[in-house]
């Protein structure tokens, strides 16, 4: 297999299936242990934390468009924490709570939101670890064409899982 820069690329899809295969076994998996928490404070943290990915994302885009590349790199670095930080409370959340089902007026928006944050989510994973890696090995034509790709969806799923929030949060 082909490094993607500082990682090996088995490196790479490794950690990706191994997240993939955490959030699959916690949605087909019964509850593991039980959080004496509300059960909405966990998704609203997590809103948060999208919210404030997306925020940190566009000052990383906007830090690097400017020149300004250790600024740059210490946002995509908070962005990354970020993500970990969303993933630890997800799976928190997803192993004490059952899911919630959508009983608005709009599901058709919810389900689209929901099932193209989570594919996207998915996806992202890969790309995020192989955009750092180049960056890491200073290969930064190679940096530049995926993260073309990275970013735009890194801020899709960021949003979205905003508003896949705000629409469930009243059925919580």
């Amino acid at each position: 297999m082909r490094s993607t820069g500082s990682l090996p690329a088995w490196s790479v899809a490794l950690i990706s299936l191994v997240l993939l295969g955490v959030v699959a076994l916690l949605y087909l998996g019964p509850e593991w242990f039980s959080l004496s928490l509300d059960k909405g404070f966990l998704p609203r943290i997590n809103a948060y934390v999208n919210g404030s990915t997306a925020l940190v994302l566009v000052a990383a885009f906007l830090a690097v468009r400017r020149g300004n590349i250790p600024r740059h790199r210490m946002l995509m670095l908070v962005a990354l924490g970020l993500s970990v930080l969303f993933l630890v409370i997800y799976v928190l959340q997803h192993s004490s709570f059952p899911s919630t089902s959508y009983a608005g007026n709009w599901p058709t928006l919810y389900y689209f939101t929901l099932i193209s944050h989570i594919v996207l989510a998915a996806v992202i994973v890969p790309l995020v670890l192989i955009t750092l890696s180049r960056a890491l090995a200073q290969r930064f034509d190679k940096h530049r064409r995926i993260a073309r790709i990275t970013l735009p969806l890194w801020l899709y799923v960021s949003v979205s899982g905003v508003v896949v929030y705000v629409m469930i949060s009243p059925f919580y």
